[in-house]
């Protein structure tokens, strides 16, 4: 088990963690939660070692196996499933023992080595590895391009396969939702929940940590409380014990100042001055009640819109894509990824959009937000639409050397110069006060984005797309940076918003708060989704369940034709050259089967000693004829179909 007892955790000059005591027990799946910069990420540090406790005591067992995400963008040229094997080190130590023990033909050293290879599942690692995969996402003609050619987010989700790759007694996971989409989360999830061993997360996700923890830890005021059960209970018990804190305060409070009274009015007296004395005394000795000291409440509103087109747009026979690159041939075609699309989307709708990854969500938003235009079809606008969209990439566009009030600056300029100003405020201390809603206060608004977390870059792009008063709002993974009061804060805020949402989340908490119904991108349309989220996420599995049958289908049916089409081009290739007589064909398949027959009884008795543990220089030989025996019977049996096609050709 992992203890702490009495820990103090510094980072520089601030304290963490002051006096912090728990325990975890092995097997435990721990949600770590906090307010942002409560310690979070520094108390991982101390569990994977790369911070040491400033006092107390902490132990965790030594011979625990310890699996987590790098956070580094991984550089290399290897294919997608070789890294991710690699992350299995174990699989990783062997292999290089198996190679040093044949160098120094030490037999003993041999056989321990390749029994350990065995033992570390060097025969289907590469399958458990594209398992893992293709269940964040990825497509099979994916599997062996490599990691330099994906994107940073795709990146990372190889950074993952590979930590859920390594065999592990203790997993620690910060933020592993961050880069995926529904359909990713909901396997991640179930891959979890089959794990056997101690595992720590952090997520801002609160149907994910309810999905795959059973304790909660809350780091409060530098101390770490246990509740037990997932994050909803952790919050009942939370608000009951603030209640009860928050009672026998007030109720404290008003003992006091009777006491206070008392003393006030009578410690002049000489008749009451020992009553007095003793009141003070008592009032010494009392154990103070902490006031309650609630983290700060974000929220924040949408303007009323300035007028609500309806329809606010109108699409017929729309198909979404990409153009062809500029430096493609003349004449390349562009790129149709959703056909065919006839929709209205009226004032004050509330849509979900759903889809697998890589059908066209993300494309279908930003043709509707005009950042791509439409490859065919046509796309009518109501009169005074005015579009607020946050990208999943918008963070990239902040301008990391300004600062929050320049970035408004900027915005009022351009909107001012597009004639799209309703009525906002445009002086630069209304600017301020308008960020200090967003808790943009005091220096942060001459503080550089740049140095910015990610959670607070979301918080500015929230703040430019409410100053704008949209009455459409597109929001593509809105979420991503967010903690779980601004999470929390956003849904609130899309209830009361007069217009109309379209939004793309893995974020199941905000789509059943904010959504009241559902368009599923898939198969290159859109079309309604009649059932809720729950019905959702059984699809999203059944359909991966789906896509590996026919993957393990098509994967065989392509090798048996490639090992027929190879057997008939060799078998027409002789015939081309010399034809054989029928007879001496059948003396030559008699020929392979009689040697075939003589291999795979020698194999049969070779597994049979080799499972009776012979001594280490047998065992060595052994395993060494066994592989031998195996590769000269798969090469007679491409023979004997060559000889069978030829003889069927005669």
């Amino acid at each position: 088990m992992i203890t702490l007892k009495n820990v103090t955790l510094r980072r520089g000059a601030k304290v963490l963690l002051d006096g912090a005591t728990v325990t975890i027990n092995p097997g435990e799946k721990v949600g770590l939660v906090g307010r942002n910069g409560a310690g979070k990420s520094s108390l991982f540090a101390l569990f994977n070692g790369n911070l040491h406790e400033d006092g107390g005591e902490y132990y965790i067992p030594t011979q625990w196996r310890m699996g987590q995400v790098a956070q580094d963008m991984p550089e290399t040229d290897q294919s997608a499933t070789d890294f991710v094997v690699d992350g299995d080190v174990n699989l990783l130590a062997a292999q290089q023992e198996v190679t040093a023990a044949e160098a120094t033909e030490d037999y003993d050293r041999m056989a321990h080595a390749y029994m350990a290879l065995q033992d570390a599942g060097a025969h289907d690692a590469p399958a458990r590895a594209q398992a893992l995969i293709q269940g964040l996402g990825f497509k099979t003609t994916e599997l062996d391009k490599p990691v330099n050619s994906f994107s940073g987010g795709w990146r990372m989700r190889l950074q993952l396969a590979r930590a859920l790759m390594c065999p592990s007694d203790l997993l620690l996971l910060d933020e592993p939702t961050n880069h995926l989409d529904l359909d990713a989360l909901v396997w991640l999830e179930a891959w979890l929940k089959r794990y056997e061993g101690t595992m720590i997360v952090i997520s801002h996700d609160r149907e994910f940590l309810d999905a795959v923890t059973n304790v909660t830890l809350h780091i409060d005021a530098g101390k770490l409380v246990r509740y037990g059960g997932n994050y909803s209970k952790f919050e009942d018990m939370r608000a009951e014990q603030m209640e009860l804190q928050q009672n026998a305060f007030a109720k404290q409070q008003d003992k006091i100042a009777h006491l206070q009274k008392f003393i006030a009015r009578f410690k002049a007296k000489a008749s009451k001055a020992k009553q007095a004395q003793s009141r003070v005394k008592a009032l010494d000795r009392m154990e103070k009640i902490a006031p309650l000291l609630s983290e700060a409440d974000f929220t924040f509103e949408f303007k009323e819109p300035a007028n609500l087109p309806n329809p606010m747009l109108s699409m017929s026979g729309v198909s979404f894509g990409y153009p062809p690159p500029e430096d493609a041939p003349a004449g390349t075609p562009p790129t149709v990824i959703v056909r065919n699309v006839s929709k209205s989307v009226l004032a004050g709708q509330r849509i979900g959009i759903l889809g697998a990854n890589g059908q066209g969500k993300s494309t279908v938003v930003k043709t509707i937000a005009r950042d791509l235009k439409p490859i065919s079809g046509e796309i009518t606008e109501g009169k005074g639409l005015n579009i607020g969209y946050f990208a999943q990439q918008e963070l990239d566009v902040l301008r990391p050397a300004d600062t929050p009030l320049e970035h408004m600056i900027r915005l009022v300029k351009d909107m001012t110069a597009a004639g799209k100003i309703i009525g906002q405020q445009t002086r630069e201390q209304d600017l301020r006060s308008f960020l200090g809603t967003f808790n943009f206060g005091g220096d942060m608004v001459k503080q550089p984005v740049g140095s910015m977390s990610g959670g607070e870059k979301a918080r500015l792009v929230l703040c430019m797309i409410v100053w704008q008063r949209p009455n459409l709002l597109l929001l593509d993974e809105p979420t991503n940076h967010l903690d779980l009061a601004t999470r929390e804060a956003l849904a609130m805020a899309l209830n009361e918003f007069e217009g109309t949402v379209m939004l793309v989340s893995h974020d199941r908490a905000l789509l059943r708060s904010v959504c009241d119904e559902f368009w599923m991108v898939s198969h290159g349309g859109v079309e309604p989704f009649d059932g809720d989220l729950d019905d959702y996420q059984r699809y999203l599995l059944d359909e991966a369940k789906r896509q590996r049958e026919a993957i393990k289908e098509a994967s065989s049916a392509a090798a048996k034709a490639e090992r027929k089409a190879q057997a008939e081009a060799a078998a027409a290739a002789k015939l081309r050259h010399k034809p054989a007589p029928s007879g001496s064909l059948k003396r030559k398949l008699a020929d392979l089967e009689a040697r075939m027959a003589t291999l795979q009884a020698e194999g049969t008795q070779l597994e049979g000693h080799l499972c009776q543990s012979p001594p280490p220089a047998d065992f060595a030989n052994q395993g060494k004829r066994l592989k031998a025996v195996n590769e000269e019977l798969q090469t007679l049996e491409e023979q004997w179909l060559a000889v069978s096609s030829e003889m069927e050709a005669l």
